[in-house]
């Protein structure tokens, strides 16, 4: 039975392969043809435009009623419909080649396979195989592929460490980074201890003529250690990041209220920003508020939000605590600056808030970084659709002087259009009530 089903298979494996050959050389045939022609064309084409370039030149000179048939048959062509495309055949039989090929590359692989199971097969029958020969072999190689993966680790934390870590620039920042070091070397001493015992273990314990391997079927004292010193080590991580993080997010509430304040709404796919007036409060929001000018949905019945600032950056001063208000306008996006250990969703229908002091300005930044263009950056960390790629803040900490100057000279959202806007509507709600009252 087995020798009728691979005669079987050999029989189609061999038909497929021949179809193979039939389409392939005609695919590369058709493909110099086309160039052939392409090129051909190309050159008639350019022929063709130069006859009728000198004939229009002379008729020009000759006959202006001539030029305007011309033009208008050039118009006329012009505005011919254009062809469906189709896809080309060419493609059908380029698919059908690489099937094919794949097949042949396959079935090489399974015949190679094959000999050298004969091989092995006549080793037996001579009485010359070994079935441990390659044991040594394979266990040094596992054991040259342990020092290269040992080699690789080094050179991760030494080259590419280098090229993407750098400090913190805020004071909870540091916090993030001390507890992202210490997971990082705990992760990096199991790897390591796990691989060296996996692969060369391999090599000192590999199968032997000699050697009888010895059954250690249980030992309780092994298992409590690798039970219990992971469930510890996992637990106190869990607990140093929690707590990292409830020093981070529960923030006094006086602390909150002498935060500078700073609003973030994200859309797709952009960002807008508002600052609060002098007074000091951001005004309130209502998606229903939301027209062609108020895009914003600045509910402006709430005084407060007759001086809110609008602003194309975020710019804050440094080692000034800041409160950030994160909202959404359309559907969830993520507040994320990277240099600040900064990342909060913005959920629809919720504001949610992340309050931090930054500690380095942005012209410092760019001394240490040996590059004047440099810039902190405010992304989307949430794929939002085919925009969010280019949903990014430019984020400039100045000094407090350079913050009050840049403040002074920015816009305010409640402009003339929007003062005129507001004050039609109210005019509309006051004629509605007095109707419904005397009705």
């Amino acid at each position: 039975m087995k020798f009728n089903i691979n005669n079987r298979f050999k029989a189609v494996l061999g038909c497929l392969l021949a179809v193979g050959l039939f389409f392939a050389t005609p695919s590369f045939a058709t493909q110099q043809d086309s160039v052939a022609k392409d090129t051909t064309v190309v050159a008639v084409t350019e022929a063709a435009a130069a006859t009728d370039t000198a004939a229009a030149t002379t008729a020009a000179a000759t006959d202006t009623t001539v030029a305007a048939a011309a033009g208008a048959t050039v118009a006329a062509t012009t505005a011919a419909p254009e062809e469906v495309k189709q896809i080309d055949p060419q493609a059908y039989k380029n698919l059908t080649y690489y099937i094919l090929l794949f097949l042949v590359v396959c079935t090489i692989v399974a015949v190679v396979l094959k000999v050298l199971s004969i091989y092995d097969l006549t080793r037996k029958m001579n009485g010359k195989f070994n079935p441990l020969a390659n044991n040594t072999f394979q266990a040094v190689l596992l054991f040259i592929f342990l020092i290269l993966f040992l080699a690789f680790i080094y050179y991760g934390y030494a080259v590419w460490g280098a090229w993407s870590w750098r400090p913190a620039v805020t004071e909870h920042g540091a916090r993030i980074d001390t507890m992202f070091i210490i997971t990082t070397i705990i992760i990096t001493i199991v790897l390591v201890i796990v691989h060296i015992l996996l692969l060369s273990f391999t090599y000192i314990y590999r199968m032997r003529a000699d050697k009888k391997a010895y059954f250690y079927p249980h030992n309780d004292t092994i298992e409590r250690i690798w039970t219990i010193v992971p469930a510890v080590v996992l637990t106190v991580l869990v607990l140093f990041g929690f707590f990292t993080w409830r020093s981070i997010t529960n923030i006094p509430e006086d602390l909150q209220k002498s935060a500078l304040q700073v609003e973030v709404l994200g859309e797709q796919f952009q960002w807008q920003v508002r600052y609060p007036g002098a007074d000091g409060k951001i005004g309130k929001r209502n998606y229903k508020l939301t027209t062609p000018l108020n895009s914003y949905g600045i509910d402006f019945s709430d005084k407060s939000a007759w001086d809110d600032i609008q602003a194309s950056d975020i710019v804050i001063p440094v080692n000034k605590s800041v409160r950030f208000h994160i909202v959404s306008k359309d559907i969830i996006h993520s507040f994320y600056i990277p240099d600040f250990r900064v990342q909060i969703n913005a959920v629809p229908g919720m504001t949610n808030y992340f309050q931090f002091t930054p500690t380095v300005t942005t012209e410092e930044m760019r001394e240490r970084m040996n590059d004047p263009k440099y810039d902190y950056v405010m992304l989307c960390a949430k794929i939002c659709g085919s925009g969010h790629w280019n949903m990014q803040k430019k984020v400039i900490v100045v000094t407090e002087a350079e913050y009050k100057e840049w403040l002074s000279k920015q816009n305010k959202y409640f402009t003339e259009d929007l003062q005129k806007e507001y004050s039609a509507l109210e005019s509309s709600e006051a004629k509605e009530l007095t109707t419904a009252s005397l009705n």
